[in-house]
């Protein structure tokens, strides 16, 4: 069960991100978040797969549960919206996941043309969807260790490009007003960041294409 081992190695990072929400995070606290999240959106979108993989024993808690259900149904929203976008993403990129080099490298150039033009929570959302797609793929073709790298990855996209955004939000818990404010307009607003968001994706997946390999 090498897979359940991965996504378990994420978990410990948990109990050291359960009462930071009380004050300013810390970069060091928000890489660790972004982590734990991430394990969280890759574990569900295995078992929505049908992917045979137990809850890690310690996943998220407290407001970090909070947080990681908001970022689960509005990744559901952005899915929804376009069905086919997140899907078969290693297929879209063309490349191989045997290797972790490229897996990698694959990601964070996905994640720096997405965000290349600033922030919105419709951005992020959307990598973590590409991030719960691709470790879904790496899975299905036997490569399940992929799954950490993913979720490390993902960390150092947060940490260099990031944790100053995440900071003047307030932390991981300002995603939550996407869904607590119950304005039409507002909600409209998100559907709209989420299309965007898509349109993001569908452009950095061109130009990952046709950089120089």
């Amino acid at each position: 069960m090498k897979g359940m081992e991965m996504l378990r190695r994420s978990s410990v990072f948990a109990s050291e991100v359960m009462e930071v929400f009380d004050r300013s995070p810390t970069d060091k606290e928000l890489v660790s978040q972004s982590k734990v999240l991430c394990r969280d959106y890759i574990h569900s979108r295995l078992h929505r797969a049908g992917i045979g993989w137990s809850k890690p024993e310690h996943g998220s808690g407290g407001t970090l549960a909070e947080v990681s259900s908001v970022l689960l149904w509005l990744g559901d929203e952005l899915e929804y919206l376009r069905p086919n976008v997140y899907r078969n993403v290693a297929r879209q990129l063309n490349i191989t996941i045997a290797s972790e080099t490229i897996v990698s490298d694959a990601f964070l150039a996905i994640a720096a043309e997405i965000f290349s033009t600033g922030v919105t929570w419709g951005k992020i959302v959307s990598l973590y969807a590409v991030a719960g797609a691709l470790a879904v793929d790496c899975v299905r073709h036997g490569h399940p260790a992929m799954v950490h790298t993913i979720v490390d990855c993902m960390g150092e996209f947060v940490r260099k490009s990031l944790v100053s955004w995440f900071k003047r939000r307030g932390g991981w818990a300002d995603i939550t007003k996407c869904v607590v404010n119950t304005d039409p307009s507002f909600h409209s607003h998100w559907l709209v960041a989420a299309a965007c968001a898509c349109g993001h994706y569908f452009k950095a997946v061109v130009f990952y294409l046709l950089r120089e390999k």
